[in-house]
């Protein structure tokens, strides 16, 4: 049966493979971003494909926008079967004494605020129909800290740990709630990371084959997917040179 989907941050990277990936599932999508002119692109593109798709253009940080968003859905988008809380980010790499306090704010208004934000306003609905999935974008971060990683990796075994907590909240529903870790993935992370220098993440996939936002994607589907008995609790993702968040070898 095809589902409503609601993937944050998806004009790019995971969110956007999400979308196209959903989209190919025969899933209709509500789609939410920053960038209104991006949304609107993809909502374009997938329009033209054949999918029902409304999008959304709000920054998962702004309470207030948020809210408004989500409570103003139409009675006919209302009934959300899929949440993938995929927006996030790492901003810099110095060490924790040496960090951009701005920097850290973002990351944890985004990585960690956003997506609870989004539960709270999306997951009663479904407690109330005993039917929903729950789908975060966690990370190898959040296993294990690494060099310059401190704040990111902290904001990410945040994330499993939200995700395993709600897991039990909503054990005694039919709702499934997944953490999918993913490691190494080429998209515009590292851009991002860096605050646009293009020459230094271009050295971060140096030397091996990242994965790409449609890996996860697939994994994400997959999940989404299994037949309703079979929750899959947690995916860790690596690329095949990549045996953890630190441990990454180069040819």
């Amino acid at each position: 049966m095809n589902k409503t989907v609601l993937i944050t941050g998806a004009t790019s990277g995971i969110g956007l493979g999400c979308a196209r990936k959903f989209a190919a599932n025969g899933d209709r999508l509500i789609l939410t971003g920053r960038n209104e002119e991006k949304l609107e692109q993809i909502r374009q593109e997938l329009t033209a494909q054949g999918t029902e798709v409304l999008a959304l253009a709000f920054d998962v940080r702004n309470r207030e926008a948020a809210t408004a968003a989500i409570e103003g859905l139409p009675d006919e988008w209302a009934s959300v079967d899929v949440l993938v809380n995929n927006a996030g980010l790492a901003l810099g790499l110095e060490p924790a004494y040496e960090g951009c306090v701005d920097d850290w704010e973002t990351m944890i208004d985004t990585n960690i605020k956003g997506l609870l934000l989004m539960t709270r306003l999306v997951v009663p609905k479904m407690v109330a129909r005993n039917s929903g999935h729950i789908i975060n974008i966690g990370s190898v971060a959040g296993d294990a800290a690494y060099a310059g990683g401190n704040v990111y990796c902290a904001t990410k075994a945040a994330v499993k740990a939200i995700t395993d907590g709600l897991r039990i909240d909503v054990a005694h529903t039919a709702l499934r709630v997944t953490n999918l870790k993913p490691g190494l993935v080429e998209t515009n992370f590292s851009n991002v990371r860096f605050h646009g220098d293009e020459g230094r993440a271009a050295t971060v996939y140096k030397g091996i084959k990242p994965l790409t936002g449609d890996d996860i994607a697939d994994v994400a589907v997959y999940a989404a997917n299994a037949p309703e008995h079979v929750q899959i609790a947690e995916v860790l993702i690596l690329a095949t040179h990549q045996a953890s968040g630190s441990v990454i070898i180069r040819k």
